[in-house]
């Protein structure tokens, strides 16, 4: 077999043995031989009897019947010859017909992709033994070719994809070493990757050089020039940049680059393989070529499919990270909170990865992909965020809506304080004593800026609102002055809806603090509550409620049961938008690790109030990257920035509530995650000791 057969045919099948085999004869002369014979046969048999008639003319009588019976005995015998013939043809094109039919089923194997299947061929005749030898040949080369291609196209990881390609090009080319340069159409340069492969060669990290094609002397840039077919340049001394290295390999000898285009199907230049070839080696065959060119098309399109791939990836990263950061930007006050979650999860989550023993020891994300399935849900984990108004999120004090309202009762409470003077002054004039009306006036004056100061007092929530609070609340509210303004002038249409009945005559008695009709915001979307996504959450009746007294008598915090809801919701909101999403196999888990960082362990937190047995590894550290990300946050409007002790030590609350992971508490601080956490993202002020044994019990 000839070297270019072997290259088309990298492992050929096992050829039957038969004498054959070694001592094939020609079919075409099998083919003119036998008519031949057969033609001098009939000739010979006509000539005879020729003969014989002419004898048969001359001789008497006794010789003409010696003449006949020998006449009939020459025509049995032509008779028998000619059957033999026959016999002889008949037999040949069986065994002809035998041969191809067993080249028809190989062809019919081969047509559908079966490469098991090994059909021997014994056969005299050369053709057919040539033919078979060459489907066999065909046969081998597809199954490779098919092999090469599902391989490529199968590969993510783009280095090892490059270096496959190398690999590939090589043995087609039977070549010393290789290299890769893709194309950069912003910049028009080649760009030499990183996988780069020669037989003696000292790898060089630092090596990797670029190659503009303005460099018109490089024999890189030269056959990119021609990189419509491949060639073969010469490299000699000195080595052109980016091929110093074939020195080590080489010496002093030129060496031959065997440069294969890679095109991609729109025929659009993707990059070159170069091939490196001995000094001596003769130049690849046309065989081997074509199979390298073939490869180079496969080669291509895998090569366009990976970065494609990978600039897909890149967009879906950056979407989702300006995402994270519109909601960031939503809200002053939380900015950075989407960004910093990933990066403490993340740290934890490496931590867990090299533990051995213990509850931790099988937990691992063992791919990339894994790992960026898991950052996709870190940096998703509010997305639902964007439903939920900014107001909300925000509210620092109990009367906000999207402004404070305390002004509109300070307003009020100056009424009060004009009436009184005005009481005053009607006393005077009706003759009353100057003191005592100054004396009425001055407490009453003293007991609204006391009333105010209190209800200035309840609309911060920094204290829990004991009974004896309440009940002055109320007694405060109670309290009543006088309207003279219609109340529903400039209302846009859909605040009207709320104002039910006619308007009451002016001037209006009303309390000085009031829980209105106006005031309930009625609940009309309730998509996020439907059965079919399994939230396990008391829904408030009401989308918001307004009312003064209802907000100022809020027991903790400045959060209303609507708007604590309309907080949480937006775990659910994030669930919704993801489990709807088509998201591909590879990042399945996106929701399940963006949507269950509020559950607990004992079945307590929300939207589905998940069990310990449901909560897996990534969920639970997602639930310690958001608390403690909460707790050290210094841009928080409702509180104060903790410090890392105050911080580390509500959290150990919450490991003995069992709204997190005790393992994965006590790994967050013996690794250390924690104070490299902080030594990032807290301030100065907020870093204090921790005493980490006092929290480990192991």
């Amino acid at each position: 077999m000839s070297t270019a057969e072997t290259a088309t045919s990298p492992n050929p099948a096992k050829k039957p043995q038969s004498i054959w085999n070694n001592h094939p004869f020609h079919f075409h002369i099998a083919a003119y031989l036998i008519p031949l014979v057969f033609a001098v046969l009939l000739a010979f048999w006509l000539y005879v009897r020729h003969v014989l008639q002419k004898i048969a003319n001359a001789a008497p009588a006794d010789a003409l019947q010696a003449v006949a019976d020998s006449q009939a005995n020459i025509t049995w015998a032509a008779f028998l010859l000619m059957a033999g013939a026959t016999v002889l043809i008949w037999i040949v094109a069986r065994r002809i017909a035998t041969q191809l039919d067993i080249l028809k089923r190989q062809a019919a194997v081969i047509r559908v992709f079966d490469f098991k299947t090994d059909i021997p061929l014994d056969t005299p005749i050369r053709e057919i033994f040539g033919l078979g030898r060459a489907m066999r040949q065909m046969k081998d080369t597809i199954q490779k070719f098919m092999r090469v291609t599902i391989a490529l196209s199968g590969e993510r990881d783009f280095g090892k994809l490059l270096g496959r390609i190398i690999h590939e090009m090589r043995e087609s080319l039977d070549g010393d070493g290789g290299v890769i340069y893709l194309y950069d159409d912003k910049t028009n340069v080649f760009k030499e990757t990183s996988q780069r492969w020669v037989k003696g060669a000292r790898p060089q990290p630092n090596a990797v050089a670029d190659i503009s094609l303005d460099d018109a002397a490089h024999p890189v840039a030269q056959a990119v020039a021609n990189a419509h077919a491949t060639t073969v340049h010469t490299i000699g001394l000195p080595r052109p940049k980016g091929l110093e290295y074939l020195s080590d390999r080489y010496g002093n000898e030129s060496v031959f680059l065997v440069a294969v285009p890679l095109r991609a199907s729109d025929n659009s230049l993707v990059g070159i393989v170069c091939n490196f070839l001995a000094p001596g080696k003769p130049h690849p065959s046309a065989e081997r070529t074509a199979l390298a060119e073939a490869f180079s098309s496969v080669a291509a399109v895998a090569i366009d499919q990976q970065r494609l791939l990978e600039a897909q990836k890149a967009l879906l990263d950056s979407m989702i990270k300006l995402l994270a950061g519109a909601i960031d930007a939503k809200s002053p006050y939380t900015g950075g909170h989407a960004e910093r979650v990933p990066e403490l999860g993340i740290m934890l989550a490496e931590e867990a990865c090299k533990v051995t023993e213990g509850p931790l020891a099988d937990f691992s994300f063992k791919t990339e992909e894994e790992w960026r399935e898991f950052r996709i849900g870190a940096w998703l984990h509010d997305c639902g965020k964007v439903t939920t108004p900014e107001y909300v999120v925000d509210k620092s004090c109990k009367l906000e809506t999207i402004y404070n309202r305390i002004h509109e009762i300070r307003m009020r409470f100056e009424v009060l304080l004009r009436d009184a003077a005005l009481a005053r002054h009607e006393a005077l004039a009706k003759g009353a004593d100057p003191a005592a009306a100054q004396l009425a006036y001055d407490t009453r004056k003293t007991e609204l800026l006391d009333d105010f100061a209190f209800i200035a007092e309840c609309n911060l929530g920094g204290e829990f609102m004991a009974p004896e609070k309440l009940e002055r609340l109320n007694r405060i509210a109670s309290q009543t002055w006088v309207r003279n303004f219609d109340d529903r002038l400039g209302l846009p249409h859909e605040e009207l809806k709320r104002y039910t009945g006619d308007p009451e005559p002016l001037p209006v008695i009303e309390k000085l603090l009031a829980d209105k009709p106006q005031h309930v915001i009625p609940r009309t979307d309730t998509r996020s509550v439907d059965p079919k996504w399994g939230f396990k959450v008391k829904v408030p009746e009401s989308l918001y409620n307004y009312g003064e007294v209802y907000n100022l008598s809020i027991g903790r915090g400045t959060l209303t049961e609507e708007e604590r809801f309309k907080i949480n919701e937006h775990v659910m909101q994030s669930l919704i938008m993801l489990e709807q999403l088509p998201l591909p196999k590879n990042l399945k888990r996106v929701p399940e690790y963006a949507g269950t960082h509020h559950e607990t362990l004992i079945g307590t937190g929300y939207p589905r109030k998940l069990t310990e047995s449901e909560l897996t590894v990534p969920m639970r550290i997602m639930a310690i990257a958001d608390v403690f990300e909460a707790l050290t946050a210094s841009d928080r409007p409702y509180k104060k920035a903790k410090t890392l002790s105050e911080s580390v030590k509500i959290l150990s609350f919450m490991k003995k509530d069992k709204h997190v992971d005790p393992v994965l508490f006590e790994l967050f601080l013996t690794s250390g995650v924690y104070k490299k956490y902080a030594e990032k993202y807290l301030k100065p002020e907020q870093i204090d000791e921790v005493d980490v044994s006092g929290y480990v019990t192991r």
